[in-house]
């Protein structure tokens, strides 16, 4: 009967030694494994990995806590933009853990290969990787598949309990098993690409938002599993997972989340400035091309610095440069000469970025389709609305108000003028978080930060984002469109307004708003000259003299006056001629403005 071993399942004890069972049951496991997400797989040949003095800091930090098998905490979640070097950070770590013998399994997710971006295949693959490791954790996995065949239909949990918790409980508790030199280290690259199927379709891709939501419930299934299987359990493992923070791990990770207070959280941000390693990277990679073409000086420090500088912090970036640049048969002096100078146009065929649009085209479709599934959603323009934050709310963007001054709007401010809610905001972006984030500025408002340079001028170049491509224009005339509405249909009693601007029964975003329809007159007097039946302008009145009574209101700055007057009785002159009716109850209404200033001594 060979030697016998146990698995121990509920009421079941297996004797695999007897035919030929346990073979049949790990003949079965290979049948459900991505052997294209090992590290050292072949499909992943020249897999991306970090030069030998880059990425030093993080590198250590991980492999630090790695090693520390005492840390509290045994889950690790890398967390970071797209393009912000993760797969090649767990690459780097994979690869380490080998040489030191305590990497006992890692799977790369990819969303291009069907094979590795389904859930489904990963607990399997990891079991499968562990029973490399150890003759009796083989067997019992096989055992475990033979007894239940369908185990790879079950949830994730009870994968994970029956192929990878059961079998090493059963290991620890042979004699002469020492779990301190068994491998601990398991790996888990780009979560965030895996969809949500059971089976492997043939094209899988989450495109259509139900798909989206089963992916990320699927994601969320995985994280919960490895916390109650392993993490709950105390099993001698440390898991490191990598994923840009979309909304399984974002919110896992979140105050309140149930990985908080297990995981480990590396936010790969500016805390890792990762111009240095980009410099040295290019460095490298260049003097390397320099002795193939027997050419050292083909290239420049000032070019590399440049680089470095528009690629913002994001080495993919740097990567699609490279592997631009360096392409059989050509010039690199001459593609270097066109990534520094490139612009895009109609009908050109030089696209050096090409990859790196399909990444951001890849992350703005998914978005646009999950947002506007939702039914609250309907008839809102997801691109419309993000490239107005983009525009105006954007860290380092601004509005040229009527008043050719710069007016700077906070993220809440402006989505009081595009009539959302407070919380619109995050449901807006909550598939981008790999791209943007609010954040404080130095006047404590929010504002929309872009982590990459790259993707703010996909944005802005219709030949690169094409169907994405939403021209400034739109989003002038909707937001004059919204100053209208607002202006129209705010439902306050100005008949008997309160003493103060601040008085307002409106919350703070709201009153912003109400300044900025009334700042914005002259863009769109065409549009509101006929529209004195809703008493549009008795209410204008009452706003604005309420506003300049406020020590810190707009219309009490006079600079912001002088031009806005100007400005509107330009824009009435040039309206006397079609509409000469609207013009004259225009000029009356700046009049008795005019005159309300004057009393309050401004």
């Amino acid at each position: 009967m060979r030697d016998i071993q146990y698995f121990e399942g509920p009421h079941i004890t297996v004797h695999p030694g007897a035919g030929n069972t346990s073979n049949d049951g790990w003949e079965r496991l290979l049948k459900n494994i991505a052997s294209n997400a090992l590290h050292d797989s072949s499909a992943r040949y020249d897999a991306p990995k970090c030069d030998e003095d880059t990425r030093v800091e993080v590198t250590d930090e991980i492999m630090d806590w790695i090693q520390n098998r005492d840390a509290p905490q045994p889950l690790l979640c890398m967390t970071g933009a797209a393009g912000a070097g993760k797969s090649a950070l767990q690459q780097t770590i994979a690869e380490r853990c080998t040489k030191l013998d305590i990497l006992s399994a890692a799977f790369f997710c990819s969303s291009t290969d069907p094979t590795r971006n389904t859930i489904a295949l990963i607990v399997p693959t990891i079991a499968y990787q562990i029973g490399l490791k150890h003759r009796m954790f083989r067997s019992s996995v096989a055992a475990a598949v033979e007894h239940d065949p369908k185990i790879f239909s079950r949830s994730l949990q009870s994968q994970m309990d029956v192929l990878i918790v059961r079998p090493f409980e059963s290991l620890r508790r042979s004699h002469g098993f020492d779990t301190n030199t068994f491998p601990y280290v398991i790996l888990i690259d780009g979560l965030d690409e895996c969809i949500g199927s059971y089976s492997t379709p043939l094209h899988p891709t989450p495109a259509d938002p139900d798909d989206r939501r089963q992916a990320e419930d699927r994601q969320a299934e995985l994280l919960a599993a490895i916390k109650h299987s392993i993490v709950d359990n105390n099993l001698p493992f440390r898991v490191s997972i990598a994923s840009r923070p979309e909304w399984a791990i974002h919110t896992a990770l979140k105050p309140g989340g149930y990985l908080r207070q297990v995981a480990y959280h590396i936010e790969l941000s500016d805390k890792y400035d990762a111009s240095g390693d980009m410099r040295r990277y290019l460095q490298r990679r260049f003097e390397d091309i320099g002795l193939q073409i027997g050419d050292p000086q083909w290239f420049s420090k000032n070019a590399i610095e440049i680089l470095v500088q528009v690629a913002s912090g994001q080495f993919v970036y740097v990567a699609t440069v490279y592997k631009y640049i360096s392409e059989r048969r050509s010039s690199p002096a001459e593609r270097l000469k066109v990534v520094l100078t490139w612009t895009p146009h109609e009908g050109q065929v030089v696209r050096p970025f090409e990859a790196l649009d399909r990444l951001y085209a890849s992350i703005l479709s998914t978005a646009k389709k999950a947002y506007e599934a939702v039914d609250t959603h309907h008839g809102h323009d997801f691109l419309l609305l993000f490239r107005a934050y983009h525009m105006v709310a954007g860290a380092g963007q601004c509005w040229l108000s009527s008043a050719e001054l710069l007016l700077f709007l906070s993220v809440d401010e402006l989505s009081g003028l595009l009539g959302l809610e407070t919380q619109a905001k995050d449901l807006l972006i909550s598939d981008l978080r790999s791209l943007v984030t609010f954040e404080k500025q130095l006047n404590d408002y929010l504002h929309l930060r872009l982590y990459h340079k790259s993707f703010s001028d996909f944005l802005q170049e219709e030949s690169r984002a094409k169907e994405f491509f939403v021209p400034e224009s739109c989003v002038w005339m909707h937001l004059s469109k919204r100053c209208m509405q607002i202006i129209i249909e705010y439902p306050l009693d100005f008949d008997y307004p309160p003493n103060q601007w601040e008085e307002l029964p409106l919350p703070e975003p709201h009153r912003c708003s109400l300044v900025i329809a009334a700042l914005q007159l002259p863009f769109f007097l065409d549009e509101i000259a006929s529209l004195n039946h809703h008493d549009v302008w008795p209410k204008l009145e009452k706003l604005l003299l309420l506003n300049m009574a406020d020590p810190n209101g707009w219309f009490r700055r006079g600079f912001y006056w002088g031009t806005w007057y100007r400005d509107l009785s330009i824009a009435t002159t040039d309206l006397e001629a079609q509409k000469p009716e609207a013009a004259a109850i225009i000029f009356e209404f700046l009049a008795k403005v005019n005159r309300g200033r004057q009393q309050l001594d401004l």
